[in-house]
């Protein structure tokens, strides 16, 4: 393992902490607009901290929209598509790495050769088979893709799949246990750090989803946090004081996610990054 000199530390911690600060440095730009006056946010030379903490921002930006409706929606559709995607990828993992049948590794490589394919090139299609269902308007078009999976996270859940020894699974089956029992009580325990990975990654995507809503949501009624942050774009101006409040406002979840399952996170990465 390569060793670093007492002065090759201090010049690695100076980058990576001054790293940090770049990195963070937009949110620190973003929280401390969220409690400016107007005045105070388009002041030049810019103030970095505001000269008094106006709170009410955050209550007036919130009730300027039917938040609370928003967040539900953005939620409801977090939720779903999470477990969607937790119960489907699992199950599709499992299929491809512990079935040998015919055609299998063919049908792996048009799976993977779908996340060379662009969101944007299935858009108009997708768009076109949901309005003759009479799903437009409606949050099944966020909701009922996740539930057949997505290539990305069935790829990492096999990968550590074919990590675990057949001797397990031959155990069990001598024991009596058919397919779905070895999947069921054996695997899925097993996968928990991966799946937690695939959950926290699904929710942030879900949850920054901007497109997706944009497209197939018409009625404010059905409008995601995304869309409820871009009604404060006006034709001429912006409310950017609004902007940062709910901004930051949406951020806390996805935060409060991470700080839980960092441990998960990273066991689920080690899993599935560095195996197979």
């Amino acid at each position: 393992m390569l060793s670093l000199t007492k002065k090759q530390k201090i010049i690695v911690y100076t980058l990576l902490i001054g790293s940090t600060i770049l990195f963070l440095f937009p949110y620190f730009w973003m929280i401390t607009s969220a409690f400016k006056s107007e005045a105070e946010l388009y002041a030049y030379p810019p103030k970095w901290i505001p000269s008094k903490w106006h709170i009410n921002n955050f209550i007036e930006s919130w009730t300027s929209q039917p938040f609370n409706q928003f967040f539900i929606n953005s939620a409801i559709v977090v939720i779903f598509t999470t477990i969607g995607q937790v119960i489907s990828c699992s199950l599709i993992a499992y299929g491809f790495s512990r079935f040998h049948f015919k055609g299998r590794d063919i049908l792996f490589m048009i799976l993977l050769a779908t996340m060379m394919i662009p969101w944007d090139v299935t858009m108009i299609p997708l768009y076109m088979e949901f309005n003759v269902l009479g799903w437009i308007n409606t949050l099944k078009p966020l909701i009922v893709p996740a539930w057949f999976g997505s290539a990305f996270y069935i790829f990492l859940l096999r990968q550590f799949l074919l990590t675990i020894p057949v001797e397990l699974e031959e155990a069990a089956r001598i024991d009596g246990a058919n397919s779905f029992q070895i999947y069921y009580k054996i695997f899925l325990p097993l996968m928990k750090p991966s799946l937690i990975l695939i959950a926290v990654f699904n929710m942030l995507t879900v949850w920054n989803d901007y497109l997706g809503p944009l497209i197939f949501l018409n009625d404010q009624s059905k409008y995601t946090l995304t869309l409820g942050l871009a009604q404060f774009k006006g034709v001429y101006d912006v409310d950017m004081s609004a902007v940062m409040a709910i901004t930051t406002l949406i951020c806390i979840p996805p935060l409060i996610v991470f700080f839980i399952a960092q441990k998960h996170i990273i066991e689920g990465i080690g899993n599935t990054g560095l195996k197979g």
